[in-house]
């Protein structure tokens, strides 16, 4: 009986080794260990202290590329501080061509349709694809067709955005909506982008203000509010296109009614995810005292008002 027991929890610990062995897990030890060129934490540490100088152009360009795999890293530091914060440097100084600009921007959109337990290398992918934007804002490089991709992926993912985890201590931010909210942004502020593609994205924010299973703690309704802000400075849109887009977040969406808002959690949320949305358009349009958003800014407010 002893020698059948011994068998049968070898036979189980097999088990358990094959599933601890599984893809997702497997990836998810891959991500932990993020070695970007074989750099280690400490040496994007030295690297980041050396102003993120790598004179080798080639090997500049192998690394802002390998920085991508690290968007899945638990560790805040090395995805957020070490490996955004690189690529950010690097696209903002203009050391990226755009071979290597394309080439990372279709890593990072392939990213976003990943699966993803974790939460963090979508919502980061979404994050380092607005540098990539900007860059095609500072200094216009994509064809007509790589801007509209970049516009088709940004508004997918803001639509299917479910995990609506913000900060914690240990794993720092996901942030998926207000990082997409920036991808948005960039787009928004770019000319290149026409009233059809901004109607898009201004339809999938409409998506993420209100959300049934959230409520927002951590800045998304003022980043959502931003690429509004912008299309509206673009003049795209006229003032009853506005009022009437803007009307949509005064009704009770999902909950049916407003009656007993007070009563539900998700009336609560509801009306505190669409409160600090408006405001944070109204406030803004108002402040910036520009013609443009004068129309947004009574919008806003007559959405406000009808609010219970």
């Amino acid at each position: 009986m002893e020698d059948r027991m011994r068998t049968i929890g070898l036979a189980l610990l097999a088990c358990t080794m094959f599933v601890v062995a599984s893809p997702d897990v497997a990836f998810a030890a891959k991500v932990e260990t993020c070695a970007p060129l074989g750099k280690s934490k400490a040496a994007l540490q030295a690297l980041k202290r050396a102003g993120w100088q790598i004179d080798d152009e080639a090997e500049r360009h192998r690394f802002v590329l390998a920085l991508a795999d690290c968007n899945g890293a638990p560790d805040p530091e090395i995805r957020d501080g070490l490996a955004f914060e690189a690529t950010q440097h690097l696209l903002r100084k203009g050391l990226i061509n755009d071979a290597t600009l394309a080439q990372l921007s279709g890593k990072l959109q392939a990213q976003l349709v990943e699966l993803d337990k974790s939460g963090f290398r979508r919502s980061f992918a979404a994050l380092n694809l607005s540098e990539i934007a900007r860059t095609d804002r500072v200094k216009a490089w994509m064809t007509p067709e790589q801007r509209a991709q970049m516009v088709t992926a940004a508004v997918d993912y803001m639509r299917s955005i479910k995990d609506y985890r913000g900060f914690d201590k240990v794993g720092g931010y996901r942030h998926a909506v207000a990082h997409t909210a920036d991808l948005m942004m960039q787009l928004a502020l770019n000319p290149a982008v026409d009233k059809e593609d901004l109607a898009r994205m201004r339809n999938a924010i409409a998506v993420q203000v209100a959300p049934a299973s959230a409520s927002y703690i951590t800045g998304e309704p003022e980043r959502l509010a931003r690429p509004i802000l912008f299309m509206a400075q673009r003049g795209a849109f006229t003032d009853q296109e506005w009022t009437q887009w803007l009307a949509q977040f005064a009704g009770p969406g999902a909950l049916g009614s407003w009656d007993n808002a007070f009563q539900s959690e998700a009336g609560l949320a509801r009306r505190h995810n669409v409160t600090a949305f408006l405001s944070a358009i109204y406030v803004n349009a108002q402040a910036s005292g520009a013609d443009a958003l004068k129309s947004l800014a009574a919008g806003a407010m007559e959405a406000l008002k009808k609010l219970p």
